[in-house]
């Protein structure tokens, strides 16, 4: 202790001490304030870290992003060319040749909420499927059980007698665990199968091409109906299917239950698609009566706009790369711009060319070498890691990191992060834009006071801005003296496709059209029946949208 006062008191000693002390201080407080600064200009700013990169780089950004961004007189044309061939689909003379097919869904009357009764459904529209049953009680309640099954890539592929055979074989199996009699009155099923066809009757529709990593063989071009009622009758299963359903009708319709005013139906998720309500003098294909209401769903398939060229002007690089590496190439080109199936693959690309460019992760190559991780791999970038980026409020970047090293990139920077924000943000916008001008092209046409748009699809659910962007570019597009409402859909294609089934099914019994349907005293007998089954153990899921859920396992 002695010694180190005797130390203190050294003046020299002492005023050395003091100026460490006044040094480490100053750099302490100085410290204190960048980051204090660094936190403040983030939130105010988030280009920050493009701002702050070396100009040049920025400007090298900015020229890859431009290629991805539509003025509005872009979107406008877009939206000509897609009335006109919305034409062309509806003519007959130029039907066979159009890529908008402008399908008649044979789906008239919309659901007003009054409907009652049980249906089965069967929902295909990926890689997972599900079987539903469906009970419509008074007061627009629902009760909905339903069990998802998984398609193996070897089916998807295979032959197509062995698909439906397989959903024949799932839909057993749900019956036989809902405890449902496998003899007696038939249940009427409604089957929404989302991919293209031509519909030729309630129950009868064609296949016109395979999307969405579909390519069974012997499918295309015949009635996927009969093939589904065949597998099931081979199975000796007392169900017989009543109505086929696209997936943009049930969501129409599901939706309908609950407003009057909605005439279109939207998917945006792994692929997409739209419907709406056309009136029957504008459908020059439509082989039906012209009984009330004069009006069907036309089924658009409108992921095919462009498949002529027509879009060839506002396509990148990457678009390109992304249709030629695809099972389909030069088809669905619209909605490859748009769907969860291709975004994230865009993005990937991207984020390869600014590597390539050493725009990206730069001086750190070395260290993402790895050819072998999620990023070198095609389809390695999920669409839903495009959501989970576009989350991140801030200069944090906690989920674009978690995302980046999920890539296998290790200790990405903040700039490496802002900026893989960009290319995200501005794929999405580009999704939401197209999507936004060509729904506007729908409201335009239908031109009522007041239009409420069904949407379903994982692309919309989930991702945090897209019904922003695409309610900001409707509002531009969208004749003025129209008001519009996107609504998120309630099971569209499990509720939907029951609302249909009960729909169509009192809408044919009443213009006597002899197409397979169900009467009311064997609807009273399956509601019986029904009623009369053991609880099952599944806990329910009450809804606020008046629906109960069960999910089995």
């Amino acid at each position: 202790m002695s010694s180190l006062a005797t130390l203190i008191k050294d003046d020299s000693l002492s005023s050395t001490l003091r100026i460490g002390f006044v040094s480490l201080a100053a750099c302490s407080i100085v410290g204190l304030a960048a980051y204090v600064g660094y936190r403040a200009a983030g939130p105010q700013n988030k280009t920050y870290a493009l701002q702050n990169r070396h100009p040049e780089s920025n400007e090298q950004i900015e020229k890859v992003l431009e290629s991805l961004r539509l003025d509005d007189e872009k979107l406008r044309q877009i939206m000509q060319y897609l009335e006109k061939e919305m034409e062309d689909g509806l003519s007959p003379a130029t039907h066979k040749n159009a890529d908008v097919k402008m399908f008649p869904t044979y789906v008239r009357t919309i659901a007003d909420g009054s409907e009652t009764g049980q249906v089965l459904a069967l929902d295909l529209g990926g890689t997972n499927f599900r079987v539903l049953l469906v009970t419509l009680l008074p007061q627009s309640r629902v009760e909905l059980t339903s069990k998802i099954f998984v398609i193996p890539q070897s089916i998807m592929l295979g032959e197509g007698a062995n698909l439906f055979r397989h959903l024949a074989e799932c839909l057993l199996e749900f019956m036989r665990k809902e405890n449902l009699s496998l003899t007696g009155p038939r249940y009427p099923l409604g089957f929404t199968f989302s991919f293209p066809c031509k519909q030729e009757g309630l129950a009868s529709a064609r296949l016109s091409t395979w999307t969405k990593g579909f390519t069974c063989s012997g499918v295309v071009n015949e009635d996927v109906v009969k093939l589904l009622q065949n597998a099931i009758d081979e199975k000796k299963i007392n169900v017989q299917c009543v109505a086929l359903v696209n997936d943009t009708v049930g969501t129409l319709m599901a939706c309908a239950y609950k407003d009057p005013n909605t005439a279109i139906g939207l998917i945006l998720g792994t692929g997409t698609n739209a419907c709406y309500v056309e009136k029957l003098d504008k459908v020059g294909t439509w082989d039906g009566d012209y009984n009330e209401p004069k009006q069907v769903i036309i089924n658009m398939e409108w992921g095919a706009f462009g498949n002529n060229g027509r879009l060839n002007y506002i396509r990148t690089k990457y678009d390109e790369e992304v249709d030629l590496s695809s099972v389909n190439p030069g088809k669905q080109v619209f909605e490859k711009m748009i769907s969860g199936m291709y975004m994230g693959e865009i993005v990937r690309l991207i984020i390869l060319d600014l590597m390539q460019q050493d725009l990206l992760f730069i001086g750190q190559r070395d260290g993402y070498g790895d050819y072998s991780t999620p990023l070198f791999t095609r389809g390695g970038f999920y669409t839903k890691f495009v959501s989970t980026v576009e989350t991140d409020e801030g200069i944090a970047f906690a989920n674009t990191r978690r995302v980046l090293e999920d890539m296998g990139i290790r200790n990405p920077t903040f700039d490496d992060c802002a900026i893989v924000q960009h290319i995200c943000k501005n794929v999405s916008k580009r999704a939401a834009r197209l999507a936004g001008a060509a729904l506007a092209v729908l409201i335009n046409r239908i031109n009522k006071p007041n239009v409420t748009v069904g949407v379903d699809g994982s692309l919309y659910r989930y991702h945090p801005r897209f019904k922003r962007n695409m309610e900001k570019c409707m509002k531009t597009m969208v004749s003025k003296n129209i008001k519009f409402k996107l609504t998120l859909s309630d099971d569209g294609s499990g509720k939907g496709a029951a609302l249909i089934a009960i729909v169509a099914d009192r809408y044919q019994r009443s213009q006597l059209r002899s197409v397979s349907s169900f009467d009311e005293s064997e609807d009273e007998q399956i509601r019986i029946q029904f009623q009369q089954q053991p609880p099952n153990p599944v806990p329910p899921i009450v809804k606020a949208t008046n629906t109960i859920t069960r999910t089995l396992p």
